[in-house]
């Protein structure tokens, strides 16, 4: 995990991503694989690689089957 965790480090498919999980968490309390899909309109391969990018940056976290925000320091407005 990348201590800060600093959001400029992620790319424009990550962000999507992430909106995407915090919509989902303030929703449903947590974003499933497929919903996140739906969500972003990308290919699964493409939301699971932003995925395990957000998780080692420690900006999202398993939960469950699915996904939730981890800790973070900043504001996602959507």
């Amino acid at each position: 995990m990348t201590e800060g965790h600093d959001v400029q480090s992620l790319s424009d498919v990550d962000i999507h991503v992430y909106e995407a999980v915090a919509s989902e968490a303030v929703e449903h309390g947590g974003a499933g694989l497929a919903r996140l899909v739906r969500a972003t309109g990308l290919d699964e391969d493409d939301v699971r690689a932003s995925l395990t990018t957000l998780i080692e940056h420690g900006h999202v976290v398993p939960k469950g089957e699915g996904y939730a925000l981890g800790p973070h320091t900043f504001e996602v407005e959507y």
